[in-house]
This record gives C-alpha cells, sequence and structure tokens, in this order.
C-alpha cells in the first residue's frame, strides 16, 4: 500500500479521493469538486490517499500547527473492510506529523479532530461498516481521543452558513494525563481552521465566543 500526497485536482488521483468523500460522508461536510483547487495547492494542507495499486482504497486529510503547537486531522477514510487502512493511514500520518513538528522546531500538544456521535446522528457513512459512527468513535476513544465539553458545532462545507451538528470536538492528548486545554487555545484554533468559510452561523461565533471567556475546557471520554 503507498501513502500518496495529492497537491493538486488534475491528479489522476484525485477523482478517485473525492468520490470516496461523497459516497462517506453527507453533502454537507463536502467541498466542491472545484473548490479543492486552492487548498490542494496550500503547503500546510496535506490530502494522501492510500492507493492499493491504482485504487484509492482510503484516504486522510491533516494539517499541523507550529504556532499553537497542535494538529488536526480533517477526516480519515476507510474504503473498504478488512485491508488494514485505518492502521495503515495512522502510522503513515503519524510519521508526517512528527517530521513537521520536528521540522518546526515545536512540540506537539495534542491534535483535534470532529467526532460523530452516533447517538445523535443516522448518517449511513455510504454502507462502510468500518465508516460507520459508533465503531469510528470507539476505535477513536481507543486510541486516545478525548472530547472537549461543549455544545459543538461548525460552519457547514457546503459554504451555505449553516450550523452542522451532532458531533463532538475531540483531542488526542500528548500526554495522556492530561485532562483540560485552554479555552483560549480552542478558540483560536478553531477560528484559525475556519478562516477559509467565509459564510458562518451565529451558533458558532457564539461557542467560540464562550470558549475564549473559559480558561480551560475540560476533556472528557469519548
Amino acid at each position: 500500500m503507498n501513502f500518496y500526497r495529492i497537491t493538486s485536482i488534475e491528479d489522476e488521483h484525485f477523482p478517485k479521493l473525492h468520490r470516496l468523500l461523497q459516497e462517506v460522508f453527507p453533502p454537507e461536510e463536502v467541498l466542491a469538486y472545484e473548490l479543492w483547487r486552492e487548498p490542494l495547492q496550500d503547503p500546510t494542507i496535506h490530502v494522501c490517499v492510500a492507493l492499493q495499486g491504482d485504487e484509492a482504497v482510503g484516504a486522510t486529510e491533516y494539517r499541523y500547527y507550529p504556532e499553537l503547537r497542535v494538529a488536526m486531522t480533517d477526516f480519515t477514510i476507510i474504503g473498504k473492510p478488512g485491508l488494514g487502512i485505518g492502521r495503515f493511514l495512522l502510522r503513515s500520518r503519524e510519521k508526517e506529523l512528527t517530521r513537521l513538528a520536528a521540522q518546526s522546531g515545536t512540540e506537539p500538544i495534542g491534535m483535534f479532530a470532529e467526532i460523530y456521535d452516533p447517538y445523535r446522528t443516522e448518517h449511513s457513512f455510504g454502507g462502510v461498516n468500518p465508516m460507520n459512527p459508533i465503531v469510528r468513535r470507539e476505535v477513536l476513544s481507543h486510541i486516545g481521543y478525548k472530547r472537549l465539553e461543549l455544545d459543538y458545532v461548525h460552519p457547514s462545507w457546503d459554504l451555505e452558513g449553516g450550523a452542522v451538528s451532532g458531533l463532538d470536538l475531540g483531542f488526542l492528548p500528548k500526554d495522556e494525563e492530561l485532562s483540560q486545554i485552554s479555552g483560549a487555545l480552542a478558540a483560536t484554533f478553531l477560528e484559525v481552521y475556519y478562516s477559509a468559510i467565509e459564510k458562518k452561523p451565529q451558533q458558532w461565533y457564539d461557542m467560540v465566543e464562550t470558549l475564549k471567556q473559559r480558561d480551560v475546557v475540560a476533556l472528557l471520554p469519548l
């Protein structure tokens, strides 16, 4: 299996990635095909597919913010069961994030991720069993992810300004004993991460302002 980075929508493997996104995620979570042009050219955004032969069987997107000392995993897609894709993507991403942190001379605090709550969403994730919200949440819990203690919403990636709920903002602390992070860190991260979306819902702004007023935010079990 090959871990392959895509940096252009002209790349022959990009249509395969976008098809995976559309098959697995709900429409409000998927950026339109042409709108991927600029993000893919951004050197700080890493969009990689797991290739088995010429077939894209999985994918992940991630980034590292050295000024905040945190990473973000935007998505992880497992396209087929029984191939070890999840483990392959996890280890490949870890190696790259370690390299990026070393390159910037920083020590990471941890990594954010948006995690579906299976008790609040009925989305089938394309019928791919490894992508089932219950399975994904339990696997992420085993890895060490925790959830921030807040009512989380994020701006819709269809760019219509809607609020997407049914998720938690997760955090994988580098120090597994860490039980809280600063509200300012969480707020700053969200402002930077969602700066690409111009039209955001009022619920999102209210949530970020609330975070700014909190000294710390507890990290709770998933």
